[in-house]
């Protein structure tokens, strides 16, 4: 079949949007269809997305990172479903990755659609196929043009016997023709309306993209001497930059949780830079000897591997704290960045610290990245032993006591360290964001959430860009019920930084509040840690895939038995049958919570949950009083959770819900009803 025949099989409106073929396919825009030879094949319609895009864009390499902001552009998504995109257009398309006719995949960067594209745009209809003035049709010069005067009707006491044509009236023929011309003018209309809103979603995307801020990642300097006593100037001395950088709202830095993994191994600048989801890469070394530091570094386009900017830093060891102010100031020159007031003001060169307690620090921020708290701790009281007015030093060492708390169950006494650190901290410096958020994550752990709340929204003044502060406001949110405003910040917070929950807690829970369980579980990081495995369970414990949900709980209780841990193990012993075990684990764990103080809410809610499933019915309304009460009132999550639904009819059950309802409503009406004061 001819191209001009496909065209008119797919029936096109006159004036419309424009089609593209290549090869024997033709992708029609107006009707959203993909044609070979003139029969449709079927496509999803992000799989057709995908290939629009990549026809557009014939002969240009597109990079990953482009194409799914394009394609997903208000949600974060993995790269492989843009892989399996790119798979289902190869598979219509008749084609392997090994034998590229259409897509070429540019290893580690993207994709380059490589067929020859014609843009067959529809021209408008000739004076003679149009007798506007005279009521006639258009010509299609084939057996279906039933429009030449005539029309058609069936005799309906004979069953497949042929239509006999009538002759049309001059009154109805008049009708016809102006009816006709009505419909020509209304497909016309649609079709100019249908370019305007592509047009306009198209600028809308591209503007998006372009208020982005842009990703830099700072990967830990390589020790050049590799002596095991100065390896942690190599993540700390990074790390360091990455919180002087967090102040830019026209910069996104990678958090230091994702560039951890990178301390002491070799670089491949385009793997790391995919990893990242960055267009800018800082790496360097350093060799120390003696008393004299040599930092060399090097700030390097991703896509280009063209290095922007280079530099050189000879200082005295107890200088270190001039690394970072020399490092900043290269950085912005080189990324030409324009500051406001205020970012200027939060780059002054900070006030001297005691060169040993700067190392000190240094060493504790090596510790707390390794998730070694207890020697985190060690090492940061120290550091404010000797210098007790360096702000960051205390912000980190409540960041450690607060870990440790939650993690290591340290209970109520770390937390009280942790939230006075902080309040030190503050008192120093007012608006340190570091401080802010720390003290932000932790008031919504003990039960504070709506203290927490205006720390956030004020880190946020400082820089609405900041990804991090756009996650723990959603946490916040979640904690209240406000889900949709929770999932609004964390997507906000993944497009900024697309790898801000490996610092900021790993999971969006807000889709689960939801009930969108798939959803969620496509959210989820690629790793296989314990707290993912358990969540990743969880997920499918709501989905009812028992066996597989039992797989990873089990996994992840022998990886790490912790708090979370445990509460999975708790139901896989419910899909195996022993529930005993799993109520017996689940009291083990609320005692130890209780002994201990820890304060985690959302833990004490999943146990209730457990406790429910496994019909143990008064432990469940005991943890579910007890998570309500210490600050976790997500009223539309509890009033819907299938979990517990057994607890519904229960008295004690709608006291507890009660309780939720009227927080989340206080909650409500102050953050959101009234406009938060200037």
């Amino acid at each position: 079949m001819s191209t001009a025949n496909q065209f008119q099989q797919a029936g096109q409106v006159l004036n419309g949007p424009p089609s593209y073929q290549f090869g024997p396919f033709v992708l029609n825009t107006a009707q959203h269809t993909l044609l070979r030879e003139g029969t449709a094949i079927a496509l999803t319609p992000k799989t057709y997305d995908t290939l629009l895009v990549l026809v557009q864009n014939s002969g240009r390499m597109l990079s990953k990172e482009e194409l799914m902001n394009l394609l997903w552009p208000d949600s974060f998504v993995e790269e492989a479903n843009l892989t399996q995109q790119v798979s289902m257009i190869r598979k219509a398309l008749g084609e392997s990755p090994g034998d590229p006719r259409y897509i070429a995949t540019v290893p580690g960067r993207g994709y380059r659609f490589i067929a020859e594209v014609q843009n067959w745009t529809k021209e408008k209809p000739a004076a003679d196929t149009l007798h506007s003035q005279t009521g006639g049709a258009v010509e299609s010069g084939g057996e279906h043009n039933l429009n030449q005067g005539a029309r058609v009707s069936w005799d309906k006491d004979v069953a497949n016997q042929s239509p006999r044509v009538l002759p049309l009236s001059e009154d109805a023929k008049r009708t016809k023709g102006t009816v006709f011309k009505v419909i020509v003018f209304m497909l016309i209309a649609i079709a100019g309306l249908a370019i305007a809103e592509a047009v306009f979603e198209w600028r809308s995307r591209v503007a998006r993209l372009e208020a982005r801020p842009k990703s830099l990642a700072i990967l830990p300097l390589q020790n050049l001497r590799q002596n095991a006593e100065d390896d942690f100037l190599g993540f700390s001395l990074a790390d360091v930059l990455i919180t002087k950088l967090s102040y830019l709202s026209s910069l996104s830095v990678r958090p230091s949780a994702a560039i951890e993994k990178y301390r002491g191994t070799a670089i491949d600048l385009q793997k790391v830079a995919a990893d990242l989801k960055v267009d800018t890469l800082l790496t360097g070394s350093f060799v120390r000897d003696g008393d004299n530091l040599r930092i060399t570094y090097q700030l390097v386009d991703a896509r280009s591997e063209k290095i922007l900017g280079q530099g050189v830093i000879d200082l005295k060891y107890d200088n270190l704290l001039a690394v970072q102010d020399k490092v900043t100031g290269q950085l912005i020159s080189e990324l030409q960045l324009s500051l406001s007031p205020l970012e200027a003001e939060h780059l002054k060169p900070e006030n001297p610290a005691n060169p040993l307690a700067y190392e000190y620090f240094l060493q504790g921020l090596d510790f707390h990245g390794q998730h070694k708290f207890p020697l985190a701790i060690k090492m940061l009281e120290k550091s404010t032993q000797i210098d007790p007015d360096y702000a960051p030093a205390w912000a980190y060492l409540g960041a450690s006591y607060n870990s440790d708390a939650a993690f290591e169950l340290g209970g109520r006494e770390q937390y009280r360290r942790a939230e006075a650190a902080y309040e030190r901290a503050l008192a120093l410096r007012p608006n340190l964001l570091d401080a802010q958020m720390f003290l932000a994550n932790l008031l919504v752990d003990t039960g504070k959430v709506e203290q927490a709340v205006p720390l956030l929204r004020d880190a946020l003044k400082t820089n609405d860009n900041n990804a991090a502060a756009h996650w723990e406001l959603g946490y916040a949110y979640r904690f209240a019920g406000m889900l949709d405003e929770s999932v609004a910040e964390c997507e906000r917070a993944l497009l900024l930084d697309p790898l801000v929950r490996r610092s900021n807690g790993s999971v969006l829970n807000t889709y689960f509040y939801l009930g969108k369980y798939q959803k969620f579980l496509d959210s989820l990081p690629a790793d296989d840690s314990s707290f993912i495995l358990f969540y990743r369970g969880f997920g499918e414990f709501h989905e009812k895939q028992f066996d597989q949900a039992a797989k990873d709980f089990d996994r992840a209780y022998e990886l790490d038995s912790n708090l979370y841990t445990g509460i999975g193990k708790a139901l896989s012993d419910l899909i195996h049958g022993r529930k005993s075990e799993g109520v017996n684990l689940l009291s083990e764990l609320e005692n130890k919570i209780r002994e201990r103080g820890v304060g985690d809410p959302e833990a004490a809610y999943k146990i209730a949950q457990a406790y429910a499933v496994l019909g143990d019915n008064t432990s469940a309304l005991r943890a579910l009083r007890t998570s309500v009460g210490s600050g976790f009132f997500s009223y539309p999550y509890i009033v819907k959770d299938p979990l517990l639904n057994d607890l519904h009819n229960r008295p004690e059950f709608r006291d507890v819900l009660n309780t939720a309802h009227q927080r989340h409503e206080a909650f409500r009406r102050k953050f959101f009803t009234n406009p938060p004061p200037l």
